[in-house]
């Protein structure tokens, strides 16, 4: 099975589990249509953003209210899934149909909603050396896909009809699984319709809110899956990364981490290959060292048995240079019984992406 599919089987798995089992349970529904322009975040992908996307997006969402502690401490979100059809409106670039897992958080009194979902794309037209060259921001088939949505939202007008409106971002990588991978950003204007199954909704529960204090903690991991470097056809190698660090909670949502990071990267093996034969004016050697080691620090948000991680490292040994000494991650973690968690995550330079991990852990 490829290794995006369990990126979004994951997520599914982790919302699932997260729901409450309370009797009261509310769903609603929603469909948007959208209009905009896709980033030029890249100038390689001039060629493929001469006209604006446009499509829409439905959503099913489950509400909570306050059954679990933690959605309290959120402001009671919904949990659901969303489909996305994009439209690029360029034969090169093709289209977009994909499938999330998402969040939906509220403030100003329920009013503003923000949407974040994760989940898979399917390409219509990816990059084909023979019949589709040009399309350089789609190396596959199956990508990995981000949205955001921040809208205006009102729910129940007249008779469980609302209505929504604001902006979205969704984002399409492979995050270098497979080359080409330029991606794509698009900015666009939402609005539609909600409906709401119940129009008379439960109360929301209030708890007292209790402190919560942790010693440091200690974690291990190790993370794998494979990708490829950003010469078209090199090649899929798998890489392994172990990892240590120390954590600290600072309160019911946060903790913050000091750590350090050793890369094994296949794909570096084949690509200073490559650079020492076809470079030599880069002085690279063909016996340099493919292996990697960095310090983070990091940050990771507790939401039930959920928690999101983002780090930022450091190379201290980098003997081949590949975009650069700094290093970030964002991941999305899964604990079982208090103490093992799974985790995917996205690793990157920049707004340059390394790779998708999958990784097991202890947090002692």
């Amino acid at each position: 099975m490829n290794i995006r599919i369990f990126l979004l089987l994951f997520l599914s798995f982790a919302l699932c589990t997260a729901q409450d089992d309370d009797n009261s349970i509310n769903y609603t529904f929603d469909a948007s249509g959208y209009y905009g322009s896709i980033i030029l975040h890249n100038p390689d992908i001039t060629h493929l953003i001469q006209e604006h996307p446009q499509g829409f997006i439905l959503g099913y969402n489950r509400k909570t209210y306050g059954k679990e502690e933690w959605q309290q401490w959120y402001n009671y979100p919904d949990l659901g899934a969303s489909f996305i059809f994009h439209k690029s409106n360029n034969p090169t670039l093709g289209d977009n149909l994909g499938l999330y897992a998402h969040f939906n958080f509220y403030f100003l009194k329920r009013n503003v909603q923000l949407r974040i979902g994760q989940g898979l794309s399917y390409a219509t037209n990816p990059y084909d050396k023979v019949e589709n060259f040009r399309n350089n921001a789609y190396g596959s088939r199956l990508l990995s896909s981000t949205f955001l949505m921040l809208n205006y939202h009102k729910e129940n007008i007249f008779k469980g009809l609302g209505f929504k409106a604001g902006l979205s971002v969704i984002h399409y990588s492979n995050a270098n699984v497979k080359a080409p991978n330029t991606s794509t950003n698009t900015l666009a204007f939402n609005a539609g319709l909600t409906y709401t199954l119940l129009e008379d909704e439960p109360e929301f529960i209030k708890r007292t809110k209790e402190k919560i204090t942790e010693p440091i903690r200690y974690n291990v991991a190790f993370r794998t899956g494979i990708n490829e470097s950003d010469v078209i056809g090199s090649g899929q190698f798998p890489f392994y990364i172990f990892s240590g660090y120390a954590d600290k909670r600072l309160g019911r949502k946060s903790a913050l981490q000091f750590g350090a990071d050793v890369f094994f990267s296949n794909f570096l093996k084949d690509l200073i290959r490559f650079q020492s034969i076809s470079f030599p004016e880069n002085n690279v050697a063909a016996d340099t060292d493919f292996k990697r080691a960095g310090l983070f620090i990091g940050h990771e948000l507790f939401i039930n048995k959920l928690s999101i991680t983002s780090q930022l490292g450091y190379y201290v040994y980098y003997p081949f240079d590949f975009e650069g000494r700094v290093y970030n991650r964002m991941g999305l973690k899964r604990y079982f019984e208090d103490q093992w968690f799974a985790e995917i995550s996205l690793k990157s330079h920049g707004a340059a992406a390394e790779a998708v991990e999958f990784g097991i852990g202890i947090r002692l």
